[in-house]
């Protein structure tokens, strides 16, 4: 009998010991998710508190966003937290260049541009954006140099999914380049040489432009804009010499125009396939008709991307070398090895085929040659922001071969 009372008892302040522990354990795990909330608290006034002395909270880029076919720096204002924003990118380069008929050889580096983007909310449906450019490392006093520029400058009117406006000087969206040609996107040291000369980016015009998605997976832009003004030489005799930057060299950007005329833009897109985007532009104005298709695949650590333009032009002095017909394309592969070389960081090697030719057809019938590059090259990102990049151009012009080794850095943020 006194054995059984004995158990009882030790039952019992075993049950009690055991519910006690139970208890401190419940209470110690309450106490560290307070804690841990106390902590996140914390943080978000010390955030608050930085966000009201310096007007933003310096958000950062994210290289995967894409704001209306933007890049991601120059989205970032889409997707900040803060009524400000500042983001921006950075080029530089060093190359050589041989010619295999001369054995002539050249070299140079540069910083090729420095950009600023600044972006404020003036409310949640009106949105400034502006970019500032820094090209060739900055304008001279004696006029050499490139230049100082501003890229673009508008407001955004969201209004909803499938209805938008912008208004102000906006990136003209013909193309692959045009909207995204910030350096952590194209894999090339240098730009395509048909978003130099067919379809010349950085492209601004002044104007309206509607943009928004038809359905989930078709997106539309559609404008009235500044025209281009074709650079052609006429002298009084009706002759004309014209460059391969005749196109490019009629760009309206942000400067004064007088006298402008007027132009129409559309862009359709398509990204119902998964890893798909592909689309097309057509750009007219009185003498100019420019149509371009271009898309981008992605399957795993594959990546291909690419744009083909076609420039039509009328109005032209009979028997002069005003061009009347300019085209190019090209086509990038790229695969990320690095999953195969254990490594997290990017390190992708690329192929790209190109072929163009910004005097196809003159007035005259005479025709400029194409010019054929086939490059090769590698990537690395030590960080999704930061690319170094290395490649090796095979370019030939009619008679001229040209071997171009070049090495370059290049960031957003």
């Amino acid at each position: 009998m006194k054995n059984t009372k004995l158990s009882l008892v030790l039952a019992s302040m075993l049950a009690l010991s055991t519910s006690s522990f139970a208890d401190d354990a419940s209470d110690i795990a309450e106490l560290k998710q307070q804690v841990k909330e106390l902590q996140e608290m914390g943080q978000t006034l010390i955030d608050e508190t930085s966000d009201l002395k310096t007007g933003f909270n310096y958000t950062k880029v994210d290289p995967n966003q894409s704001h209306a076919g933007l890049g991601p720096a120059a989205s970032k204002i889409y997707f900040s937290k803060s009524p400000l924003s500042i983001g921006g990118y950075g080029q530089m380069y060093y190359s050589t260049t041989t010619d295999e008929g001369t054995d002539a050889i050249s070299s140079e580096t540069q910083v090729k541009r420095f950009v600023t983007f600044f972006g404020y909310k003036l409310s949640d449906s009106i949105i400034m954006n502006t970019e500032v450019e820094y090209e060739g490392g900055g304008t001279r006093v004696n006029g050499t140099g490139d230049a100082v520029v501003l890229e673009f400058f508008y407001l955004d009117f969201l209004i909803n999914e499938h209805f938008n406006l912008r208004a102000g000087n906006y990136l003209v969206p013909m193309g692959y380049v045009n909207q995204q040609h910030e350096p952590t996107i194209l894999k090339t040291t240098q730009r395509p040489k048909t978003s130099r000369f067919i379809i010349p980016s950085t492209w601004g015009e002044t104007g309206l432009l509607a943009f928004g998605y038809i359905n989930e997976d078709i997106s539309y832009k559609l404008g009235f804009l500044t025209a281009l003004q074709p650079d052609d030489s006429v002298d009084t005799n009706n002759t004309t010499f014209t460059s391969d930057k005749w196109l490019r060299n009629g760009r309206g950007g942000s400067y004064k125009i007088e006298n402008p005329r007027s132009a129409g833009v559309a862009r359709i897109d398509y990204t119902g396939l998964d890893g798909l985007s592909i689309g097309a532009g057509v750009y007219v104005d009185e003498s100019i008709l420019m149509t371009d298709i271009h898309g981008e695949y992605k399957l795993d650590a594959l990546r291909l991307y690419g744009a083909y333009g076609k420039v039509s032009r009328s109005g032209t002095l009979a028997n002069s070398t005003q061009v009347t017909e300019s085209f190019g394309g090209f086509l990038n592969a790229s695969y990320d090895f690095s999953s195969l070389l254990g490594q997290e960081e990017e390190i992708s090697l690329f192929t790209q085929y190109e072929k163009y030719n910004p005097q196809a057809q003159r007035a005259d019938g005479t025709q400029g040659d194409d010019t054929r590059d086939v490059t090769f090259g590698i990537n690395y990102f030590p960080i999704e922001q930061v690319v170094l990049k290395a490649d090796y151009v095979l370019s030939k012009k009619g008679d001229t071969n040209l071997n171009i080794a070049s090495v370059s850095l290049g960031f957003i943020f």
